[in-house]
């Protein structure tokens, strides 16, 4: 979900695919993958508390969305300068800011969505592997 944003960042900004927007992917990934274990690993810890799976992942997204937003918002911020650059040899740092920025905005607010979905749906998975007579 990231690279579509980096990608559609890129392509509106009409710059190309470069060894550093290709950097910036990597830690695009890095980015996200660590608000998709904060909600993750929030919820295991609610369950551990004996909350009902459902409630923990309602309560996990909620706690959880202002240190997503937080983070999210102070990369961006800071890589806004970065991006919109027009001193010499900045187009070489252009592409890895503008990849960030584009995947960062594209993912949160749907990491927010889709990470609760599919880990909810996973876990259904293993129930009913466990019990199949419950599916």
């Amino acid at each position: 979900v990231a690279a579509i944003g980096a990608f559609l960042a890129l392509n509106l900004s009409a710059n190309d695919i470069t060894l550093f927007a290709l950097l910036g992917l990597i830690m695009l990934m890095g980015l996200v993958t660590k608000n998709s274990i904060l909600i993750v690993d929030f919820t295991n810890q609610l369950k551990a508390q004996g909350k009902h799976f459902s409630e923990a992942l309602i309560i996990a997204g909620k706690e959880r969305l202002r240190p997503i937003l937080m983070t999210t918002f102070t990369t961006i911020f800071g890589l806004v300068p970065m991006a919109f650059l027009s001193a010499t040899g900045s187009e070489l740092q252009q592409p890895l800011a503008l990849v960030i920025i584009g995947g960062l905005l594209f993912t949160t607010f749907l990491t927010l969505i889709l990470i609760p979905v599919l880990y909810e749906y996973v876990e259904n998975v293993k129930a009913k592997r466990k019990d199949p007579k419950k599916g």
